[in-house]
C-alpha cells in the first residue's frame, strides 16, 4: 500500500489533541476551517500567487473576542501564527506552513467621526473600505495607492501614498490602537496609554501583536481631485527624468509624483503602434485648488511628447482605485525597495536598462518621492526609521506564468543588487520586502536594539515569528 503525502497542514493538525481543537471550535464564533474542509483550499490563498503555503487551522475572526481565543490557541498548542489582513504583504506573510491563521478579514467595519475628524477601522480593511466611507464627508487619511490593499499591513510598516508628502505616513495618522499580545490581553496603546508599545507597533509590522483596531486622524481632502498620469517614450527618459528631478526639489506638499519605468500595455488609451514598448511614466496627484494643477504639472508634462496623457480631475475614491487591475489577485508578484539620499545617473540607468531586459512586461521599476511631511517626524519618534530619505527605488517583478518564477526574481534581485551597491543607497521598507531574505536590522536602523527589547518583554516566545520581523532576545543574548 502506499503512502498518503500530508501537507505541513495537516501533519501539524495531527499533533494537536482532537479535544482541544474542537473546544476551540465550539468557543469560536466565527469559521474554524481545517485541511479537510472544502473550503480551505481557498482559505488558505493570498494575493502573491507565488506564496503556496498550507496552515494547519485558518481562523475566520467575527471580533476581538475571536481573536483572543485564536491567539490563546496557538500560543497553548505551540503553532506558528499569521495574521492575515487584507492580505496584499508581497513576502505572504498571512498564511504560514503548518501553523494557525488569524483571518481578520471579516472584521472590515469602518466608523468615521466627523466632527472629531477621525475614523476607527477595524483589522481587516481594505483602503477602499475606509475611503468609501470617509469620502462621504470629504475627509480621507493617508493610507495606499491601491484600493484593495488591507488596512492593517501597510499601516504597521508605514503606509506611503497620495497624501504621504502632505500628511506623512499611514503610521504618523494614528491616534491609538487595539492590539491582541501574545499573552491573549486585550491593550489600548496610544501616546498617552502604553507608549511603549505604540512606539513598536508604528513601523514594528506585526511581531508585537494582532492589531483589531485603528484609529485615524482624518483631513479633508476631495471628493474630486487631479490625477497626473503621463506616459513618455523610453528615448525621452533622460529629459523626462531630469525634469522630474527638478520638480521634486519644490514641489508643493500638495502635489506627489511617482515616476516608473515600464512597458506600454496594450490598452485602446495607448496608439497602438506603441504597445509593449518600453517607456517612462509618471503618476501623481494634487489636492489643491484643481484650477491650479495645469501650472503644478506643467513643466512635468512639457518635458517630452507624451505617447498618452490620461490626467484629468476625477474623484479621490477613483484615483485610489485606478491601479487595482494591475495587481490582481493570483498574479506572481517579487517587490524589493531601498531608500535613495540622490537619483543620480546610476540609477536612472539601472532603472532603463533593467526595464528593457525584464522577463515580464507587467513589471516596473518605481521612484518614489518621499520627503515633506514623512521627513519632519523625528527618525526615533516611530519604530519605522528611514525618514531621511527624499526617494525610495522598487523593483516590482510581476508575472503570470509560474514557470517564470526563477526568471523573474532573478531578474529583480539582479536590479536591486546594482543598486545596493551604489552609495546613495540604504535601508529596507517592510512592505516590499522580497521573500524576507534580508537582514531585519536594514529596516530598523539605530531603532532596532529599541524594538528588540519591546518585542522581548510582549512576545518573548516568538509567537508572531512569521512576518520577518524582529525576534526576541534569548538567554544567549
Amino acid at each position: 500500500m502506499g503512502t498518503v503525502h500530508k501537507t505541513p497542514g495537516e501533519e501539524a493538525l495531527a499533533n494537536v489533541p482532537g479535544g482541544a481543537v474542537r473546544s476551540f471550535d465550539a468557543e469560536f464564533a466565527g469559521d474554524v476551517v481545517l485541511p479537510a474542509d472544502p473550503e480551505y483550499g481557498r482559505e488558505r490563498q493570498v494575493w502573491n500567487g507565488m506564496i503556496d503555503r498550507y496552515p494547519a487551522i485558518v481562523a475566520r475572526c467575527t471580533g476581538v473576542a475571536d481573536v483572543v481565543a485564536a491567539v490563546t490557541f496557538a500560543r497553548e498548542q505551540g503553532l506558528p501564527l499569521a495574521v492575515r489582513g487584507g492580505g496584499h504583504n508581497v513576502a505572504g506573510t498571512a498564511v504560514c506552513d503548518g501553523g494557525l491563521v488569524v483571518d481578520l478579514t471579516p472584521m472590515n467595519a469602518v466608523r468615521v467621526d466627523s466632527e472629531e475628524r477621525t475614523v476607527r477601522v477595524e483589522g481587516g480593511a481594505t483602503l477602499g473600505d475606509v475611503d468609501r466611507e470617509t469620502q462621504l464627508f470629504g475627509l480621507a487619511t493617508a493610507l495606499g495607492a491601491v484600493s484593495q490593499t488591507g488596512v492593517a499591513g501597510l499601516t504597521l510598516n508605514g503606509g506611503y501614498g497620495h497624501l504621504s508628502r502632505q500628511y506623512g505616513l499611514a503610521l504618523d495618522n494614528l491616534r491609538s490602537v487595539d492590539v491582541v499580545t501574545a499573552d491573549g490581553q486585550v491593550r489600548t496603546a496610544s501616546a498617552e496609554r502604553n507608549a511603549d508599545l505604540f512606539w513598536g507597533l508604528r513601523g514594528g509590522g506585526g511581531a508585537l501583536g494582532v492589531v483589531t483596531s485603528f484609529e485615524f486622524e482624518l483631513h479633508e481632502v476631495g471628493p474630486e481631485v487631479y490625477a497626473f498620469f503621463v506616459w513618455f517614450h523610453a528615448d525621452d527618459a533622460a529629459a523626462v527624468m531630469d525634469r522630474y528631478l527638478e520638480w521634486t526639489a519644490d514641489a508643493p506638499r500638495e502635489a506627489g509624483v511617482l515616476a516608473f519605468a515600464a512597458h506600454v500595455p496594450a490598452l485602446e488609451e495607448f496608439p497602438e503602434e506603441t504597445w509593449g514598448e518600453p517607456a517612462v511614466a509618471m503618476l501623481g496627484s494634487y489636492r489643491g485648488d484643481l484650477e491650479d494643477a495645469d501650472e503644478v504639472f506643467g513643466a512635468l508634462r512639457e518635458s517630452a511628447t507624451p505617447i498618452a496623457d490620461l490626467s484629468g480631475t476625477m474623484p479621490y475614491v477613483a484615483l485610489q482605485s485606478m491601479l487595482d487591475e494591475d495587481y490582481p489577485d493570483g498574479l506572481r508578484y517579487y517587490w524589493k525597495s531601498i531608500y535613495l539620499t540622490d537619483v543620480t545617473d546610476e540609477v536612472v540607468d539601472v532603472m532603463l536598462r533593467y526595464n528593457e531586459s525584464t522577463p515580464s512586461a507587467l513589471s516596473t521599476i518605481d521612484l518614489w518621492h518621499l520627503d515633506g511631511a514623512v521627513g519632519e517626524v523625528p527618525p526615533d519618534a516611530t519604530a519605522f526609521r528611514h525618514r531621511d530619505k527624499p526617494y525610495m527605488l522598487t523593483i516590482e517583478a510581476n508575472w503570470e506564468d509560474p514557470s517564470g518564477d526563477d526568471a523573474n526574481v532573478d531578474w529583480a534581485r539582479a536590479a536591486f543588487a546594482e543598486v545596493e551597491r551604489l552609495p546613495v543607497a540604504s535601508g529596507r521598507y517592510g512592505n516590499f520586502p522580497g521573500l524576507n531574505e534580508d537582514p531585519v536590522e536594514r529596516r530598523f536602523g539605530d531603532n532596532y536594539e529599541r524594538l528588540v527589547d519591546l518585542k522581548t518583554e510582549y512576545d518573548p516566545t516568538n509567537l508572531f515569528g512569521t512576518t520577518g520581523t524582529v525576534a526576541p532576545r534569548t538567554a544567549a543574548d
